[in-house]
């Protein structure tokens, strides 16, 4: 039990550390989650400790986290009632640890009902697999998604490769009451995601920014976040009324 308790306490402070780290860094979206989830694990450490010096040292260090997880969600609350609010994310060559999860993940809230996606070269193989690695995380998220507008550039040299491939997508999507439209555009440029409950992120390389492994049996073929990327950069804004091309009732 000690061993445990120790472990969820070591939890915790990572976390908490890793919070203060990316709040500094003004990565804010980031730097809340952790602080959720750190305080949390704090709070159950509280609970579960028998000494009451140790008891006391707990709550004040939450009460101080809470207090500036609370601050800091109230800017952001701020920032997005203005339209103002813009993070950005760096991603090194070579680095990991930006899976889908952990870059989009903390956007997919339960009013998520449409999701954009601007990406010209959803074409090849890899880039048909990030899409469908993409579209799984939303159905699998806490989103009430019911529609995926994707909007790419055509392959001419396999272009019924490319459709086939899409429709298998949106065909799987139907079982889960999940609408795929394709739009394809032969002047789409820029590489952008947008929610409808605001957030828009706006991507470098798009969804298109991880490395093939050595081979298929190496650590990263499966786990996005052992995988490493090229270097991209990473926008994050909020607009309080984004444009969908659907709205569901």
């Amino acid at each position: 039990m000690a061993d445990k308790l120790a472990g969820v306490e070591a939890s915790a402070v990572s976390l908490l550390t890793r919070a203060v780290e990316l709040d500094n860094s003004r990565r804010f979206t980031e730097s809340l989650v952790c602080y959720q989830e750190g305080i949390q694990l704090l709070l159950d450490v509280t609970k579960a400790v028998k000494e009451e010096a140790k008891k006391q040292r707990f709550r004040q260090r939450i009460a101080e986290y809470m207090d500036r997880a609370e601050k800091l969600k109230k800017h952001l609350e701020q920032e997005k009632e203005t339209g103002q609010y813009h993070e950005q994310l760096h991603i090194e060559d070579n680095s990991t640890g930006h899976s889908y999860e952990r870059v989009f993940g903390r956007f997919f809230e339960d009013i998520v009902t449409v999701v954009d996606i601007e990406d010209p070269y959803i074409r090849s193989t890899h880039q048909v697999y990030n899409l469908l690695r993409f579209c799984e995380l939303l159905v699998k998220s806490k989103c009430n998604i019911k529609q995926i507008n994707l909007t790419t550039g055509k392959d001419e040299s396999k272009n019924s490769q490319q459709e086939s491939r899409l429709n298998e997508i949106t065909e799987s999507l139907c079982k889960y009451n999940v609408q795929l439209v394709v739009t394809y555009s032969a002047s789409l440029h820029d590489r952008e995601i947008r929610f409808n409950n605001g957030w828009i992120i706006k991507i470098g390389r798009g969804l298109d920014y991880f490395k093939a492994t050595n081979g298929r049996f190496c650590i990263g073929f499966c786990d996005f976040d052992l995988r490493q990327c090229h270097e991209t950069t990473i926008d994050i804004f909020h607009r309080k009324h984004t444009q969908t091309k659907y709205s569901v009732e």
